[in-house]
């Protein structure tokens, strides 16, 4: 109240304030007061004993009225009013003025008095109010108020200061007498704003000026007076809200008119033009409700929506509720309650702001919140008191006048008619988190006003949300306490499930947009976070306007020290770890609600996935198209890609997916307070499990893919590897071809015997799990899928990609593949023969197999052990089956048996150098330099290492024709004609060869002769023979070569023995 000055604080009218009001009203100044005509004789020294402060004001009005008389005249005697007096007062009050008075200023507004009264009552409270008996009688009444209260003791008396004082301090005063006689004196002097002491000089003006009625005495009755009053208050709140002020309120009359709201804040029958506005109202919703400090103000607010509500009485509470966002204190309750609070707090000692910004509500809401936020105590009085404007803030947006100012275009263009409950203001927000770009401070002003509201500290104050919400916080939400900030974040858990409805996703996501982009308006992420913001972003205050970086940009600093090795040093307290990780949590929910991101994309969003418009759907699309980004979109989304491979709890659609998996199969790993990147390995390593659903398969492929682009999006990977890549693999980023680069390396190191791996061992063990993980879907294997698509497309089109499925089906294709394709599945193939752990299939097949013959065998002699264990009665036909399938490969090309390479490598060249000659490097011999072998080897010129290779093969394709590819070659046809039902057998035991040889003489393909003839040859050499079975028996031709057949056949099996030709 200070602000104001001293003499500008008298608003009431003493006498000295009047002795130019006269003249400016066109009167002469009277010697005494007016006289009504023939005043009856009444002594003052007899007044009613009943009621003290009535007593007073009434002796006190009566000696006003007459000085030089008798004391004793009433109103209820003069002829003016007598009429009206007898058809509208109760006839208890005639004996009382102040009664009178009441009673005929309160009357409803269609109910007329006759001007001479209306004119005779103007003169009576005209003079009433310049009387300095009203002094004495205060200092009489007020006594011990006046000692206690320092402003009105020193107040100079006998010049009407003291009563103006008293009014001013009225809520501080608890003597009964005292308050009930300022509480009249004040109801009178409210009844007309030409009574008001200096209202008149310092708004005169601007009255004109503003068409606000005539300042001539009696022109308008009583009723209307309030209505001045009214129209300066709309004019005042109406200039707040436009930006060129064509007649703008001078300031003096300003801070005038706020004055008196503050003064007639504490009881809605002084607020004249609100009073008669709202009577019928009050009666309909706060009958019940007792009038002072400002409680039927309040009432009347909480039920401004109602449909019962009048359109009159909405707009003067509107009006109301507009003076109390530029002055608190028009609000007597909300003033009354904070007033220690905000001295405590200091509120009103910020030097950088001007000063009447410290009246604003928003800077009273953002000064106690912030003292609230930093866990400062804050009364429960003025904490609830906050919470009833904060809701009001949200309820109705032309409280706001920046929103009306700045949003005026958006509002008539898609939000009109929806003024109520707070939905314009979600129309609002609807609008700002679309995808357009505004010129104008729109969405600047809503940032604004949520952050002066702060719903996320309490979601209630958000109205619509509140209601559209109310269900899912009933079932999903109902643990929690009402009114705590964890209901916000229970709502974005359980955003996009069942228990969601449409109209509550919406709300949440319009509210969460900003919440968003103001890490304070968080109050849990801001309480257990402000420590490390301000050690390690530089921060200040919840409200602090000398921020260092925008308060965006904190929770970006926030999370990239959220995920900080103990090396890397300067991390976030694990409190605030969690805080943040919630925060990134509920940003994967939506892209929008990640403001880097969305500001950096907005471009990119509009040009690639214009069509994703489905949950999680535009990061996937970004991600997708990372390598065609602009730089700076590429880089929030190449940051956000790393953070998740670290953390993928972030990805919550992804989590919510995989829920069942990882209960099953990888709950340990969930429920450690650090990933590290173990949980998505997990879900990769059980893709296939029966848990495993489409939409976790799919996410977890997809980061699969998307981790390919560049190595630093497999955390494991990245922190394993480092250093290795920056010394073996510069300037290689995308990961596929940075395993390559280290795979290489190690393969090469190993078949040079090399003294030290130069991959380090903690990334060659990464890089197994890499390199294991590729092989399960081809396309994390660009240099394999991208030549192979159009095979893909024509061969294998309703083939899944998973399990490697896809890769086996072109294997199995191989003879119809294109070129290209083909010599990368040849590469592939040699690279898993010499490493069976990187053929997928055979280790998902013959797991358990592995486990039971080939736990001791090292890694990459596994498929040598199985095919040693292959006819075991206790071997699973399907690993069977798998195994018959890898050795039919083999057999195909020598470089495809590491074991047979080795074995010949000084064999091969030596005796089949014409074939190695006319070799493709990508494409098989056909087993070309194998029967090259096995020609040596019945002239016995083989070495001993690659003889005992050859024979095995000899003894393995004896028993099953598939396994020689020559035959398989040259025979196929006559296979088909002569020897159906033996190919067809499940098990092949030799019967294809033999009736093959039985029916030498039927084959018509000369190859296919050849081939059958060689068959012979090697078995019985160096003679010719034509074949006969002989069943578990040996007939012997030629016995010098007995013992070249035993060592070729398996004991008790079938032996083959060819006579010689005539």
């Amino acid at each position: 109240m200070a602000a104001y000055g001293r003499p500008q604080l008298l608003l009431l009218l003493p006498c000295v304030c009047l002795c130019g009001f006269g003249s400016v009203l066109g009167l002469k100044a009277p010697s005494g007061p007016a006289e009504p005509p023939n005043p009856p004789v009444l002594r003052a020294a007899d007044p009613p004993v009943k009621d003290a402060p009535a007593a007073a004001a009434a002796a006190a009005a009566a000696g006003a009225s007459q000085p030089r008389r008798a004391t004793g005249w009433k109103l209820s005697e003069e002829e003016a009013c007598r009429e009206d007096l007898t058809r509208l007062c109760p006839k208890h009050t005639w004996t009382n003025n102040l009664a009178v008075l009441e009673c005929l200023q309160d009357r409803r507004e269609e109910t007329d008095i006759a001007p001479d009264c209306n004119h005779l009552l103007w003169n009576y409270k005209l003079n009433l109010t310049t009387d300095p008996k009203f002094e004495s009688v205060a200092m009489e009444v007020c006594k011990s108020t006046i000692a206690e209260i320092k402003e009105c003791n020193e107040e100079e008396r006998g010049r009407g200061y003291l009563v103006s004082c008293l009014v001013d301090h009225r809520g501080n005063i608890s003597e009964y007498q005292c308050n009930q006689y300022i509480t009249k004196m004040t109801s009178i002097i409210f009844s007309d704003y030409r009574l008001i002491c200096g209202f008149m000089d310092k708004c005169k003006e601007d009255i004109n000026n503003m068409r606000c009625g005539s300042i001539n005495v009696g022109h308008k009755d009583v009723h209307s007076q309030g209505e001045v009053i009214a129209c300066l208050e709309k004019a005042l709140v109406r200039e707040a809200e436009q930006q060129d002020h064509v007649r703008p309120i001078k300031e003096e009359c300003q801070k005038a008119i706020l004055r008196v709201a503050e003064l007639s804040s504490d009881d809605f029958h002084l607020d004249r033009h609100l009073y008669f506005s709202c009577r019928d109202d009050r009666e309909r919703f706060c009958q019940n409700t007792q009038a002072g400090e400002g409680k039927v103000y309040k009432c009347l607010f909480n039920h401004k929506f109602e449909e019962a509500m009048s359109e009159k009485c909405r707009d003067a509470l509107t009006t109301r509720q507009k003076l109390i966002s530029q002055d608190y204190k028009v609000s007597y309750s909300l003033a009354k309650a904070c007033k220690l609070d905000l001295r405590k707090q200091r509120c009103s000692l910020d030097t950088n702001l001007p000063r009447a910004r410290e009246a604003r509500l928003s800077y009273l809401l953002l000064c106690l919140e912030a003292a609230v936020h930093r866990g400062r105590p804050v009364s429960g009085e003025c904490q609830g008191e906050m919470l009833d404007y904060r809701r009001m803030l949200m309820e109705d947006f032309s409280l706001s006048p920046e929103i009306v100012l700045h949003c005026r275009t958006e509002i008539e263009a898609h939000c009109s008619g929806l003024h109520r409950k707070g939905r314009t203001l979600h129309c609002l927000m609807r609008i700002g988190r679309g995808d357009r770009i505004f010129l104008t401070m729109f969405p600047l002003q809503l940032q604004t006003l949520i952050q002066s509201a702060d719903p996320g500290a309490d979601y209630r104050i958000d109205r619509a949300l509140n209601e559209a919400c109310e269900s899912v916080i009933q079932t999903a939400c109902k643990h929690i306490r009402t009114g705590d900030p964890m209901i916000l974040s229970c709502l974005m858990e359980h955003l996009y499930t069942e228990k969601m409805v449409e109209d509550c996703e919406h709300r949440l996501l319009e509210l969460q947009y900003f919440i968003s982009r103001d890490w304070k308006l968080d109050p849990i992420l801001y309480k257990k976070c402000q420590g490390d913001a301000a050690r390690l972003c530089h921060t200040h205050g919840w409200n602090e306007t000398s921020e260092l970086m925008p308060p965006g940009a904190v929770f970006s600093c926030l999370y990239r020290h959220a995920y900080r090795t103990e090396e890397q040093g300067r991390r976030l307290s694990r409190d605030c770890k969690v805080e943040v990780q919630r925060i990134l949590h509920q940003r994967a929910l939506d892209v929008k609600l990640d403001p880097e991101l969305q500001k950096r994309c907005m471009t990119d969003l509009g040009k690639w996935c214009s069509e994703k418009t489905d949950t999680g759907q535009e990061l996937e699309c970004l991600q997708d198209h990372l390598e065609d980004l602009v730089s700076a979109c590429r880089d929030v989304v190449g940051n956000l890609t790393e953070l998740e491979s670290e953390d993928i709890q972030i990805d919550a659609l992804l989590i919510r997916a995989c829920e069942p998996v990882i209960q099953a199969h990888c709950h340990d790993v969930a429920d450690n307070q650090i990933d590290t990147g173990d949980l998505m390995e997990c879900l990769v390593q059980n893709k296939h499990q029966k848990e495993m659903n489409d939409k976790c398969s799919v996410g977890v492929t997809h980061f699969q893919l998307v981790q390919m682009k560049d190595f630093r999006f497999s955390y494991k990977f990245k922190m394993s590897c480092k250093e290795d890549v920056l010394r073996l693999c510069p300037n290689i980023k995308k990961k596929v071809d940075v395993v390559i680069c280290l795979s290489t390396t190690v393969r090469n190191d190993t078949l040079q015997d090399a003294r030290e791996q130069r991959v380090s061992l903690k990334c060659r063990k990464q890089l197994r799990v890499e390199e294991l993980e590729m092989s399960e879907d081809i396309r994390l294997e660009p240099e394999l899928y991208d030549p192979c698509k159009s095979d893909i497309s024509r061969l294998c089109p309703n083939v899944n990609f998973g399990n490697a499925q896809m890769i086996e089906c072109l294997k199995e294709q191989k003879k119809q593949l294109s070129q290209r394709c083909h010599q990368r599945i040849f590469r592939l193939q040699e690279v898993e023969m010499t490493d069976p752990e990187l053929d997928y299939q055979l280790m998902r097949v013959c797991k358990q197999m592995i486990k039971r013959f080939c736990t001791e065998a090292d890694a990459r002699n596994v498929l040598q052990c199985l095919k040693q264990n292959k006819n075991s009665e206790l071997m699973d036909p399907k690993c069977k089956q798998m195994i018959t399938k890898r050795q039919i490969t083999q057999n195909t090309d020598y470089r495809l048996n590491p074991v047979l390479r080795k074995a010949c490598r000084a064999d091969i060249p030596k005796f089949c150098q014409s074939i190695l000659n006319k070799a493709n490097e990508d494409s098989e011999l056909e087993g070309q330099v194998i029967a090259c072998l096995k020609l040596k080897y019945a002239d016995q010129r083989l070495s001993p290492d690659c003889e005992d290779q050859i024979r095995v093969i000899l003894q393995e394709s004896a028993l099953d024709y598939r396994l020689d590819p020559q035959l398989q070659m040259h025979c196929s046809d006559e296979i088909s004609r002569l020897c159906v039902e033996e190919a067809a057998a499940q098990e092949q035991t030799g019967q294809v060869e033999e009736c093959l040889k039985v029916n030498l003489l039927k084959i018509k393909q000369e190859a296919c002769k050849k081939v059958n003839m060689l068959l012979c040859y090697v078995i019985i050499l160096p003679v010719q023979f034509f074949c006969i079975i002989v069943a578990k028996s040996i007939v012997v031709y030629d016995i010098i070569k007995i013992n070249k057949i035993k060592r070729l056949l398996p004991a008790n099996n079938v032996l083959l023995i060819c006579p010689r030709q005539k």
